[in-house]
């Protein structure tokens, strides 16, 4: 298990760096235009990897156990930080969005502090068996996604929610509840997209794609498409990309895959995809090993959130699911995400390094018995 654990850093590392160096490839024109520093992002983003690593590191020291008793703490907090960013001077508004806190020497996106609080705070509850539990989970889940709904950031919200579901299914809930859950949420997604106009239009926008006629898609959509087609099989190679170069919207965060397949082209992106998923299937490997009922929920529920958001993130570029605003694990700029991936990763590598040693005390001891 403590190998599976070292494998999965060396595997997230490795994502991490190929992103660093794609966002170099992305950013250097938008920087250099908007800020007049060419290196601004690439120079962030290498900061926050260093920084992303030692807190992985040091997570990974941690017997992961300790986080059960300081499970509802962390998530209480997280929740505060959650109305903070709505407090005029503290909170940081952009684009009509409140999703960041402003501390002056650094930006914090609570959000992303939630996908890790939340999820040890459900496998701390989850893991005691107990009736009657449905309507408190529904409630807790209610007031999280309330909260970053508001912000708002419904792709953060749909990680979220999906990530709280799988690990109350895996906790054993009765499928009565998962139906019920299901319906539940089916309502509240038509309802979100009803009270919001540009929600229905995006997912109008979507229903009409034509492949084969791009005159009715947006233009983000459109700019993304151009950008994955263009790759071909090969891609254009690294540096040559053209939508880099302010064509195509958010090239540096949620749209960074879309300049990897234009540059890296079908073979890039078959190793890239291929990366995470040997991720996913480590990190799950180490859930479902571990003895305890905590770690496996823990450890589902971290993997869990970040192979959501790769499937919502790469699905939106290639046009399988509506554009949402969700980053690339590892992939795309961002500190609060890039360090709360590694974050996850420590908490992953720690499942592996103190999963088993309570079943190997005990039967240590039942052999000295023998």
């Amino acid at each position: 298990m403590v190998k599976l654990g070292y494998f999965l850093f060396v595997i997230a590392i490795l994502l991490s760096l190929i992103g660093v160096f794609i966002l170099y490839e992305s950013s250097t024109y938008t920087a250099q235009l908007s800020i007049g520093n060419k290196y601004y992002f690439f120079q962030n983003q290498a900061v926050w990897l260093v920084l992303g690593t030692i807190g992985c590191f040091i997570v990974s020291l941690i017997d992961y156990r300790r986080y059960y008793k300081i499970a509802l703490p962390l998530l209480l907090l997280t929740l505060l930080l959650l109305i903070v960013v709505f407090l005029p001077g503290i909170g940081l508004e952009l684009k009509g969005a409140h999703r960041w806190i402003n501390f002056g020497f650094t930006i914090l996106q609570p959000s992303e502090i939630l996908k890790i609080t939340l999820a040890i705070y459900l496998a701390a509850w989850l893991s005691i068996k107990e009736k009657g539990r449905f309507l408190a989970f529904m409630m807790l889940l209610g007031l999280s996604l309330v909260l970053v709904i508001l912000e708002p950031d419904m792709g953060t919200a749909m990680v979220v929610s999906g990530t709280a579901v799988i690990v109350y299914f895996l906790s054993g809930a009765p499928s009565r509840d998962m139906g019920l859950i299901g319906l539940l949420m089916i309502l509240a997604v038509v309802g979100l997209i009803l009270i919001a106009p540009y929600r229905l239009a995006r997912l109008t926008a979507f229903q009409n794609f034509d492949p084969h006629d791009l005159s009715t898609t947006s233009y983000h959509v459109k700019q993304i498409l151009l950008a994955v087609g263009s790759g071909g099989i090969t891609g254009v190679g690294f540096g040559n990309s053209i939508q880099k170069y302010a064509y195509l919207p958010e090239s540096t965060t949620d749209s960074i895959f879309a300049i990897f397949a234009e540059e890296g082209g079908f073979i890039g992106c078959t190793v890239l995809l291929g990366l995470f998923l040997l991720l996913f299937y480590v990190g799950f490997a180490i859930a479902f090993e571990t003895n305890d009922m905590f770690g496996k929920l823990l450890g589902a529920g971290v993997i869990t959130f970040l192979a959501i958001q790769v499937f919502v993130n790469v699905g939106s570029q290639v046009v399988l699911i509506p554009l949402t605003g969700v980053p690339l694990p590892f992939i795309s700029y961002g500190g609060s995400s890039l360090i709360i991936n590694l974050v996850a990763i420590g908490i992953l590598m720690s499942i592996a390094k103190h999963g088993n040693k309570q079943h190997k005390v005990k039967s240590r001891l039942i052999r000295s018995t023998k």
